[in-house]
């Protein structure tokens, strides 16, 4: 059974005592922690010519920043721990491996599982998607990076994540390309597929973003969008392999 919190986080030792569960030491910088599980739905502006809302609740800032460093150190260390786990294996496998174990769904599975989510509700959060799950994940390991430093952060990762969260020996034999996989289908079927880029634009904190959409002869048959167009192909490609019967939900 889950647990509720029964506390609010005005009292920070019991946040640190929470936070202290998951990360297998002490947090120094709470204030990282709290910033990491702050939504930027929960970010509010002020317009300049209007005076302040007390009743408001407001955050200096939200997590987007945090889920960028975040986002680089997992790639980091991923690679690293792949590189000398497999050291007969080549490029092609170890980018492959990289992406099945820190993609979008992954890491949304793998914060589901350390139950970030309750810290998102209890920083007031009400409507938790399963994006939001995986981009709190990243920002939480730029706090941890910011908060004790990379090696502390590089161990979080490999004892507390890869090798509890993961079973990678089942990743080897699992193909998450869903592009080639879809393409293999065209192929086989004597169908045509094409990408489009639907929009491409620049967040609020300038990160690029694409929206794609899968084509097979010539009708759109889904749509995906992410922070690169690789990404977002592959969203997209699995979306389609779904739609026409290839790919079945998982129960």
């Amino acid at each position: 059974m889950r647990k509720i919190f029964n506390y609010t986080f005005s009292s920070d030792k019991a946040f640190v005592r929470e936070l202290t569960k998951i990360l297998g030491f002490i947090p120094i910088n709470i204030h990282l922690y709290k910033r990491a599980f702050t939504h930027k739905s929960l970010t509010t502006k002020e317009p300049k010519d209007s005076a302040p809302n007390k009743s408001k609740k407001r955050y200096p800032s939200n997590n987007e920043r945090l889920e960028f460093l975040g986002d680089a150190i997992l790639d980091s260390v991923t690679a690293e721990y792949l590189f000398r786990k497999y050291p007969t294996q080549d490029e092609g496998f170890l980018t492959q491996m990289r992406s099945k174990m820190v993609n979008r769904k992954a890491l949304n599975k793998i914060a589901g599982r350390m139950e970030l989510d309750l810290f998102l509700r209890q920083l007031g959060a009400t409507r938790i998607s399963q994006t939001m799950m995986g981009n709190t994940f990243e920002a939480f390991i730029g706090a941890i990076y910011l908060d004790v430093g990379y090696s502390r952060t590089k161990k979080f990762i490999i004892n507390r994540m890869l090798r509890q969260y993961l079973d990678v020996h089942e990743l080897e034999t699992t193909n998450t390309n869903y592009k080639s996989q879809l393409l293999e289908f065209s192929q086989k079927h004597q169908h045509t597929i094409q990408y489009d880029v639907l929009r491409h634009y620049r967040t609020k904190n300038n990160r690029e973003r694409f929206k794609i959409a899968v084509l097979i002869d010539g009708k759109a048959v889904a749509m995906a969008e992410d922070y690169s167009k690789k990404s977002a192909e592959q969203k997209a490609s699995e979306k389609a392999l779904k739609q026409i019967g290839v790919l079945k939900d998982k129960p």
